[in-house]
């Protein structure tokens, strides 16, 4: 438990240090998320309604950053003598929100191709002024939180998922300013569905990257970084070791990588200096901190008879 304790401490500290900007850019954004969902309604402009879907992900991005340094912090605020049924902590919370988020914005992305194909063939009644106005609003409050995240991106993945998915709907915002002044100065009532099915194809492979890093987290697969043959090879290679079985290595949550395996030595292999070998080249040369290993002497029977 102490590895994990002083890994949770390490995600806290370096989070803490941000909260205050990071709740101030998520305060900044979810109020114009409202604003800008309430105006693309009332306008009819299925851009800026497009652009609040992409905000919509800014503000789950930004929310899902201050939940893990929330518990983070609470997990290494726990004193080593307490257990607790999350023998794992609470991190998987953070891949739950994404996968949900996911989900959620392959709906909102297609229903909005969907509008678009269908407003093509149709002249709906758009208020651009009003849709320029909301969108240069909603550009400046993406400014704001950009400058309020720049700093703590450099230090947090956290807060640098958070950035960068502000900096994405920056785009976006500027997108619908473009279509609203063209909507305006040459009655170009067809550039609203076109932007808007634009912003919802910007959308959607980012939409899907995020729901695959989530679907493999959830499913225990070894992350695309780590070269599980490379990492089998490493730990047979150390003096003493007959053999490598039983390895195993998965994700807990962001940045949060951990192994375990079992290797078999030879008789008489001092087994405290094949823990410290295994440990030392699981962190130098697959950067993965949290390693659980087995020691087994070639003579031990029956660790195979697992069927599973």
């Amino acid at each position: 438990m102490g590895r994990d304790h002083d890994h949770g401490a390490g995600l806290a500290r370096a989070g803490q240090r941000h909260v205050g900007r990071l709740t101030a850019a998520f305060a900044i954004i979810f109020t114009f998320f409202i604003v800008e969902a309430i105006a693309g309604f009332v306008t009819n402009s299925l851009a800026l309604l497009s652009d609040a879907a992409h905000m919509l992900t800014d503000v789950l991005g930004i929310g899902m950053a201050l939940a893990a340094i929330q518990l983070a912090s609470r997990f290494a605020d726990r004193s080593e003598s307490e257990r607790s049924r999350h023998t794992f902590g609470l991190y998987r919370l953070e891949i739950l929100a994404a996968f949900i988020n996911a989900l959620f914005l392959f709906g909102v992305a297609i229903w909005v191709l969907i509008e678009a194909a269908q407003r093509l063939t149709q002249e709906p009644e758009i208020l651009g002024v009003q849709m320029l106005v909301v969108a240069l609003l909603g550009l400046i409050a993406n400014v704001v939180a950009f400058l309020l995240l720049r700093e703590g991106s450099k230090e947090s993945i956290n807060v640098e998922g958070a950035y960068l998915e502000v900096l994405a709907d920056t785009i976006g915002s500027v997108g619908v300013i473009v279509a609203a002044i063209l909507l305006e100065t040459l009655g170009w009532t067809w550039i609203d569905p076109v932007v808007g099915a634009l912003i919802g194809i910007w959308i959607l492979p980012r939409t899907w990257r995020l729901g695959r890093k989530a679907v493999r987290v959830l499913l225990q697969a070894a992350p695309d970084h780590i070269d599980v043959d490379a990492l089998c090879a490493d730990l047979s290679s150390i003096s003493g070791v007959v053999d490598v079985h039983d390895l195993h290595v998965w994700t807990l949550t962001s940045e949060m990588d951990a192994a375990s395996a079992h290797l078999v030595t030879a008789d008489g292999v001092d087994s405290h200096s094949v823990l410290d070998q295994a440990r030392e080249r699981l962190a130098s040369r697959h950067h993965i901190t949290h390693g659980t290993f087995q020691i087994e002497p070639e003579t031990h029977e029956g660790c195979h008879e697992l069927t599973w």
